[in-house]
């Protein structure tokens, strides 16, 4: 039997207002056509671990709103410094890959760097405890190449579904405009993956002391392929020549107050110097007949490939100053959609979002034809019929502007594509194998007891301000699953009974 409009409207309407009755601190979520919200934690994905779909409107709805927030200063990594180089291949990695930058020894290309502040605002001091982000953009022979990463080798969050309310809650109060702790720490303690890296963001590498004493990572998984087709999966890390050296709260509070912009002048006053900063640039390479030795999934980017060796691939010198700070490190646009042949995605889910997240909020930013702009234009010709839209300069002759045409006949390259055999059922659901707490405790471990005492009193100073005793007591929890003696320190730090927070309150070990 039919069932009339009304009446489904009727149902529906009585549905949402029982489930809000019974639930007055809960609303029902939907997308912004009104439609209820089925999973906001998990990307859509074909099988487990299979490719994250266009078509997830949840998704793609949340990360459009997301990024076109603000204008027209960045959502994420609004300030930051921009300094100009060269990477140099340390050798022929063709056995690897196909990309061009890694081809032959001693290869130059040109690159343009952007450190930046993750969350904190472009008027913010540099001395603020926040991940740094480590953007490089390589101009190759065969296009650009963005390898967008942080100073931390993992991030928060292992889906991008929650890149959104991860941003919101460690921004400032919609309320107040203030950034709060309690506001933070009500997400984190909802989000136990995050654990490992609220461990490494309180410890001192939090405050690192200069751009040029810290390394960085692509913190995502990716592929390279070589000339065979071979896949391998592959993560990235700048290692520093000048090596590493953070700040404490209080050496970090001091120099606050003496100068804003410590690592900025630093960085500039060292490349004027002609003390050219340095990176060796590493990757971690992991054969996929080897997936199964892992007991974690390995496109999960809340975690380390511990026991994997790294490999040299070049080094990295920063040794020009950009010529306008505007037009090399604010027009300056990063997006790891931005690869080259012989480098491709994972089924990294966090990357997944980023692929489309990145690019559209540049696009939105900055306007269409953004890469055209001198910080951004690829040295290569670029052959599109991409027309038309704000401030394009490109020149475009001739009739045809479409593909393909008998009048002009247009060339593909023939290298071979990524081609991963994809099978299973469309899934939201949590990656297996999350393992959230172990290798937070793995990083407690590796930390002098100087560096335990600073990030048990940095977390202490944070959580004091929280009011919720759920909210400490689950955090401590994530802490005490991780370590023992680090959740036992901090608990006690904050005054909290131990039996609130040594049960298994998550069963998530």
């Amino acid at each position: 039997m039919a069932i009339s409009a009304s009446v489904v409207s009727m149902i529906t309407l009585s549905f949402i207002t029982q489930a809000s009755e019974s639930h007055p601190n809960k609303f029902i979520l939907t997308e912004d056509g009104g439609s209820p919200v089925l999973d906001d934690s998990n990307s859509l994905t074909i099988g487990n671990s299979g490719p994250v779909l266009l078509q997830d409107v949840q998704l793609i709805e949340k990360l459009q709103r997301f990024v076109r927030e603000r204008i027209p200063e960045r959502v994420m990594h609004p300030r930051g410094t921009g300094a100009q180089g060269y990477f140099i291949s340390s050798d022929d990695h063709s056995q690897l890959t196909t990309a061009s930058l890694f081809s032959q020894k001693d290869l130059k290309t040109p690159v343009l760097v952007r450190f930046s502040s993750v969350i904190h605002s472009k008027g913010s001091p540099e001395t603020a405890r926040d991940p740094r982000g480590f953007a490089v953009k390589f101009y190759t022979q065969t296009g650009n190449w963005d390898l967008v990463g942080n100073h931390l080798p993992t991030f928060f969050i292992r889906d991008a579904i929650k890149f959104p309310d991860f941003t919101h809650a460690n921004k400032p109060s919609p309320v107040t405009n203030l950034q709060d702790p309690n506001r933070f720490f009500d997400f984190f303690s909802k989000t136990p993956e995050s654990t490992q890296t609220l461990t490494w963001l309180f410890s001192d590498t939090g405050t690192p002391a200069s751009f040029r004493t810290m390394d960085g990572f692509g913190v995502n998984t990716f592929k390279f392929i070589n000339s065979e087709g071979d896949i391998r999966f592959v993560k990235f890390h700048w290692k520093s020549h000048q090596g590493i050296k953070n700040l404490t709260s209080q050496e970090a509070q001091e120099i606050q107050g003496k100068d804003f912009s410590h690592m900025t002048r630093d960085l500039y006053e060292n490349i004027a110097q002609g003390n050219y900063p340095k990176w060796d640039l590493m990757v971690k390479v992991i054969e996929p007949k080897d997936l199964k030795k892992f007991d974690f999934n390995i496109f999960d980017d809340t975690k380390q490939w511990f026991d994997v060796p790294e490999q040299k691939l070049g080094t990295l010198v920063l040794d020009k100053i950009p010529p306008n700070f505007f037009q090399y490190t604010e027009m300056a646009a990063y997006a790891p959609s931005r690869m080259i042949a012989g480098i491709a995605a994972t089924p990294d889910k966090m990357l997944q979002g980023r692929l489309f997240s990145y690019a559209d909020a540049q696009m939105y930013r900055l306007g269409a034809n953004y890469q055209q702009l001198p910080a951004n234009k690829p040295l290569v010709e670029v052959n599109n019929y991409h027309i038309d839209g704000l401030m394009n300069t490109a020149e475009l002759p001739g009739e045809v502007n479409y593909n393909p045409s008998q009048v002009k006949e247009q060339k593909v390259m023939t290298e071979k594509d990524d081609s991963d055999m994809v099978r299973g059922y469309l899934t939201r659901e949590e990656i297996k194998q999350p393992r959230n707490f172990y290798q937070a405790g793995i990083l407690y471990r590796s930390f002098t007891p100087q560096e335990r005492t600073n990030l048990v009193n940095n977390l202490r100073d944070a959580l004091s301000q929280v009011h919720s005793e759920q909210v400490k007591n689950t955090m401590v929890n994530y802490f005490y699953l991780a370590d023992k003696e680090y959740g036992q320190r901090v608990g006690e730090a904050l005054g909290l009974d131990p039996k609130a927070y040594t049960q298994d309150m998550m069963g998530m070990h």
